[in-house]
């Protein structure tokens, strides 16, 4: 699996893996078009690209993980970053060489930065035929047929319905172990910085009927984990009497759903299933979640957290709705009711607008007293038609962004490895994920915590549980050995 490389710090190799490039595999009958998709960016553009093939295999499409056997190239996009969009306009720059090779070959751009440029993607990148955003997919069948007539596609209409709740993904590059279920779609938080609620819409939540099926195929199929996936899972909210749906025994007043009650369902499927989340919300976890967390051991003890910022000034320009001393009370109380072994990473921006030296250090003083176990850090980068973009000054010069950064980044990795060190001589229940990448003699897999961990195989196989004594460990990675 390629990896894409962002200037930002992967701290965890499990998430290297759910953060790089991904694409289709073979599933050929030799008889119909082929489909090749890339996916970039985030877990929700993963899942929409097992959405896709979904949509497309019941339209007669076949998929391949080979660029050069294509009939269409689809690639899932990410806008998060300036970074991003520069990657994936060079990827499509490369594409084009496989055009001028093959002319009847379909080029689309989906997803978030299908969404924010539109049609400019057609006007600029000539080799690009079909622009779908995230809310569009079920829509790909005719905009194709579109292509096919000799027209340009383009259709980015954001929906406040759309949720794909009846669509069976395609496990795309499974490993028939892990996999992800969107529950929610689109954000309502307007953080100054972030380009998603203009290119995924406001936030609606999916009908817990349908996760609740597609998470029981799930394991009845062999998967052991699941990760629940929204923009905010924490304002996860479904309304049984609003959607005139049967009422489930776990919902709250009035037959509200929210996502406590979501999770408390889901595990209870099977104890064999481990659930993760991801993402939460500083101001919207509850301790109503925590304590589900603390009550069913299947739920994996691990939240991501992002802080942006340890200045409760910068975060106020950030728009994100709480403060320093807020973000440290949810931290203690994740510990006090979950903890201290509970897994918690985070996001941070550097350099953000207006930001000082003296608020800078506000944040590496926030990381030395949450001892983050991963982060993902880069610095600032404005995004056109964000709320920074049109009423702050990005002022920070980026020679002093990129040594924050690096001071960031230098005490993330001390912390790190000092969580490492701590598990030295621990025993975790592992649920194995399959083969190391360095040798076919070990196997990896992940702690309830969500670190890696390798150890001998000892004729185990993939999707089992094995406990495993930790004995050494890298800054990334736990190594142990099998124990009774």
């Amino acid at each position: 699996m390629k990896e894409l490389i962002q200037d930002i710090d992967l701290i965890d190799p499990a998430e290297v893996e759910r953060n790089g490039v991904k694409v289709s595999p073979n599933a050929n009958s030799g008889q119909n078009r082929k489909l090749y998709i890339e996916s970039y960016g985030c877990q929700m553009n993963f899942s929409d690209s097992e959405i896709v093939a979904s949509i497309l295999a019941k339209e007669g499409y076949d998929t391949t993980s080979d660029i050069e056997q294509a009939d269409l190239i689809f690639i899932n996009t990410c806008s998060i970053r300036e970074k991003a969009e520069q990657t994936i306009r060079h990827r499509l720059k490369h594409i084009n060489g496989f055009k001028k090779r093959k002319p009847g070959l379909l080029v689309g751009v989906l997803g978030c930065m299908a969404e924010r440029l539109k049609t400019n993607l057609l006007e600029e990148e000539k080799i690009v035929d079909l622009v779908a955003g995230p809310d569009a997919y079920r829509d790909l069948p005719k905009l194709i047929n579109q292509v096919d007539d000799g027209q340009k596609a383009v259709n980015t209409f954001l929906s406040r319905e759309e949720t794909y709740a009846d669509i069976s993904p395609v496990r795309l590059n499974s490993n028939g172990v892990t996999a992800f279920v969107s529950i929610m779609r689109g954000c309502d938080n307007m953080c100054t910085f972030c380009v998603v609620p203009f290119t995924r819409g406001r936030e609606r939540s999916r009908d817990p009927h349908s996760i609740m099926a597609e998470t029981q195929a799930l394991f009845d199929q062999g998967f052991r984990e699941v990760t629940l996936l929204g923009q905010n899972v924490d304002s996860y909210k479904w309304s049984e009497k609003e959607n005139n749906k049967a009422r489930i025994e776990k919902s709250g007043a009035e037959g509200i759903i929210n996502f406590a009650h979501l999770l408390e369902m889901v595990a209870k499927i099977h104890p064999d299933l481990r659930i993760r989340f991801s993402t939460s919300h500083p101001k919207d976890i509850t301790d109503e979640v925590l304590h589900t967390m603390a009550r069913h051991e299947n739920i994996c003890k691990n939240i991501h957290l992002p802080v942006q910022s340890g200045n409760s000034r910068i975060l106020e320009l950030m728009n994100r709705g709480y403060t320093r001393e807020w973000y440290l009370k949810r931290i203690n109380k994740i510990r006090e009711i979950l903890g201290k072994d509970c897994g918690i990473s985070s996001d941070m921006i550097i350099g953000f607008c207006s930001e000082t030296e003296e608020e800078h250090q506000d944040t590496l003083s926030l990381m030395d007293i949450v001892e983050f176990d991963f982060a993902y850090m880069f610095y600032y980068s404005e995004r056109p038609g964000t709320l920074a973009a049109k009423k702050l000054t990005d002022d920070v010069p980026l020679e002093v962004k990129k040594r924050r950064l690096e001071e960031i980044i230098r005490k993330q990795r001390l912390h790190a490895e000092k969580s490492n060190k701590s598990d030295v001589g621990k025993v975790f229940r592992i649920l194995i994920e399959g083969t190391s990448k360095k040798s076919e003699q070990y196997l990896q897999g992940r702690s309830s915590n969500n670190k890696v961990a390798v150890f001998e195989a000892q004729n185990k196989n993939k999707g089992e549980y094995v406990n495993v004594l930790i004995t050494e460990c890298t800054g990334g990675t736990l190594l142990g050995k099998i124990v009774a």
